[in-house]
């Protein structure tokens, strides 16, 4: 007899809950497909990025932007919220795709025009709704894939379309195809890219081998705004560091005034802050896009071609300078914050032991002060206690007059008598009453 507990095989489990965004995770990984292409075709790319606070932009007017070229061709919506699409817009393909900083569009099509990289390509954006688009162009760029003629043929083509000294040009993917590009923008706007490849591939390889091109080329040129920023902000820190130098250099020095030199220390910290605070977030960028286009360069596993140079090569000789240039200021701004914060720490402990010492001098005085105080405070109570002791010995004098008139007794000697008794009195009282305010 079967068990109580045991499920239909294929049947899904009902006895736990899943979690509440496992599906839409699951799909993500999915939701991304690789274009099918076919050679001869073309690939029209577009990346848009809002000029200032691209990763806080409004993301509905990305979609809104999307959904009016899809409108013109009659095309479906992507539903609300979406971050990427592939569908059919009349005899093309469109891909676009909503990144963190940044929208790209890919248009694939069959065929190529005659003419090699033909501006009129790029014609399938309508210009009114380029005119339009939420930002700003960061790269674009014409892909013309063909079926791999022969080698002599294929130099010719590449020498003529891009420019000698910048051509880089491999076979990707253990042969599969050969990739060409010189990365310098034509007169019509846009980046050129050749793809030779195989009539043994499949076209999903030949929709991957065009993917990684648009990828390299946009975390390419999202990258290099990261060179753009270092070097905006290289002036300012060489200022900066004038500064920084000349205090540090002097601190300690005779005259100088320690306290107006943390003043300003603390203000180069405060400056230092703030760039950091400007250039943290695409310093950042740079790092992850410079990481993104070096692993699209290695999964094309590329091979040296008719002794060209590769697309690793170049970006070796021409892009890693440059991301080593932004990683330099960002560690020189971090190093000079660091010194900056050093020396405002040992100026601010010189500034306390001098504090220390004068508040030392001020409590020396002070006990002086105290001390004097109290002699003089003595010296009253003496006088005190005398003047006091002559007014009531002379007081006394007059109660004890009938007495010595009538006992016939010297006056001058009964006032003498009456000195020691009254001034031993007033000078316990005295006593009596510093007591008592002191115990309060």
């Amino acid at each position: 007899m079967r068990q109580a507990s045991e499920t239909t095989p294929g049947a899904p489990m009902t006895t736990i809950q899943d979690h509440e965004l496992r599906y839409a995770l699951a799909n993500e990984l999915h939701a991304r497909p690789v274009p099918a292409l076919t050679a001869p075709c073309f690939a029209a790319y577009l990346a848009i990025k809002r000029p200032s606070d691209a990763a806080g932009r409004d993301r509905a007017e990305d979609l809104a932007h999307l959904t009016a070229l899809l409108d013109r061709h009659g095309a479906a919506h992507p539903p609300e919220g979406a971050n990427h699409y592939f569908g059919e817009i009349g005899k093309h393909s469109l891909k676009w795709e909503q990144h963190t900083e940044f929208v790209t569009y890919t248009i694939f099509g069959d065929g190529n025009a005659d003419r090699p990289f033909d501006p009129g390509v790029f014609d399938v954006f309508p210009a009114d709704w380029l005119a339009a688009a939420p930002g700003v162009r960061v790269t674009s760029a014409l892909i013309r894939v063909e079926t791999r003629p022969t080698l002599a043929t294929m130099r010719k083509k590449i020498d003529s379309w891009f420019v000698p000294e910048s051509i880089a040009a491999s076979e990707v993917l253990d042969g599969a195809a050969v990739v060409a590009g010189d990365f310098r923008i034509d007169t019509g706007g846009h980046m050129r890219f050749a793809v030779f490849v195989g009539a043994d591939n499949t076209a999903r390889r030949v929709g991957r081998i065009v993917t990684r091109i648009t990828e390299i080329e946009t975390y390419k040129a999202m990258s290099m705004l990261g060179l753009a920023r270092a070097r905006g902000v290289q002036a300012q820190l060489g200022d900066i560091e004038d500064e920084l130098s000349g205090l540090v250099s002097g601190l300690g020095g005779a005259g100088s005034s320690h306290e107006a030199e943390l003043g300003e220390l603390l203000h180069l910290a405060s400056e230092l802050e703030r760039l950091n605070a400007q250039t943290s977030f695409r310093f950042g960028a740079t790092g992850a896009y410079e990481a993104i286009v070096t692993d699209r360069i290695r999964v094309l596993r590329e091979t040296r071609w008719d002794g060209r140079q590769t697309l690793h090569e170049f970006m070796m000789r021409r892009f890693d300078p440059a991301m080593r240039t932004v990683k330099s200021v960002d560690r020189q701004i971090d190093d000079m914050a660091a010194r900056a914060m050093r020396a405002s720490e040992l100026l601010r402990t010189r500034v306390d032991v001098e504090r220390s010492a004068q508040n030392q001098k001020l409590l020396e005085s002070m006990d002086r002060r105290a001390d004097l105080q109290l002699r003089l405070q003595e010296t009253v109570e003496g006088l005190s206690v005398v003047a006091i002791s002559y007014y009531a010995v002379s007081l006394l004098g007059y109660l004890v007059e009938p007495l010595v008139y009538r006992f016939h007794l010297d006056k001058t000697w009964a006032k003498a008598a009456l000195v020691i008794p009254v001034v031993l009195v007033v000078w316990l009282f005295g006593r009596a009453v510093k007591k008592r305010l002191i115990h309060k």
